[in-house]
């Protein structure tokens, strides 16, 4: 089943620069479909238009079977998390409070939040002392786990990801990454995950899609991406090293 339908969705700036075109793609429930491409592909355009950060697209799109612009703005967020590339955090709150920030929100009782807090700091594999520390007092890492955390405070049926991980030095990354993927494994999320990186997508993604100039190029399983005669996949592929390299078993070192 479709959760995320984007049909012939296309979007402008005001200048009239086209930075989706025509894009057509369904993201089914409980995978990790990866939005693969250069800077400037519309790879975040697309997924911001998603939960309304941007407006007024061509085309339709769709998430849980309706039009997003049929949803409360306030209630279609809440029902999608968001991590980013520079996490977010606010630096005057502790981490508790910014784990805590949507089901304050929305009204949950003290001591579910509380419960809820707790759950997702061991989650994310942190331990409960940092709850009462602020974002400046962790390292990347440890703040990019939390971001991850807030994102699924409210427990969210689908998960937006814009290169979440890309800040991080390589090891740091590593870790993060197939932590993420062994907790998808558990929840099951619907999750649309953005990287320009190759190797992230083939480890973590259920499918890819690769984008350019805002067209999709290229829609498929991973192994069908590296076998693909498309020339532009032949090049990711090719800049990413060999396709042994990038279709490393998911779990493997």
């Amino acid at each position: 089943m479709s959760v995320i339908e984007f049909r012939d969705v296309s979007y402008h700036l005001s200048d009239g620069r086209a930075i989706l075109r025509n894009l057509n793609l369904e993201v089914h429930r409980g995978e990790i479909l990866v939005l693969l491409g250069r800077s400037g592909s519309g790879k975040t355009t697309a997924l911001k238009l998603v939960n309304r950060l941007l407006e007024t697209p061509r085309g339709e799109l769709r998430v849980d079977g309706r039009p997003v612009s049929e949803w409360d703005v306030i209630q279609l967020r809440r029902h999608i998390g968001y991590a980013i590339q520079e996490v977010g955090l606010f630096p005057h709150y502790t981490i508790e409070r910014n784990i805590s920030l949507v089901p304050t929100i929305e009204n949950w009782p003290k001591e579910t939040i509380a419960q809820r807090v707790g759950e997702l700091i061991k989650l994310v594999g942190l331990t409960g002392d940092v709850a009462s520390r602020y974002p400046h007092q962790l390292s990347g890492g440890q703040r990019q786990r939390v971001g991850v955390a807030r994102a699924l405070a409210a427990d969210p049926p689908i998960l937006l990801m814009d290169e979440p991980f890309g800040a991080l030095d390589p090891l740091t990354r590593t870790d993060l990454q197939r932590e993420f993927l062994s907790l998808q494994q558990t929840l099951e999320k619907t999750v649309l995950f953005v990287t320009h990186d190759l190797r992230e997508a083939m480890l973590l993604g259920s499918r890819i899609a690769l984008l350019e100039e805002g067209r999709l190029v290229s829609l498929s399983s991973r192994e069908d991406f590296l076998a693909s005669p498309d020339p532009l996949v032949k090049k990711y592929v090719e800049a990413f090293g060999t396709a042994a390299e990038c279709s490393a078993p998911r779990g493997s070192s």
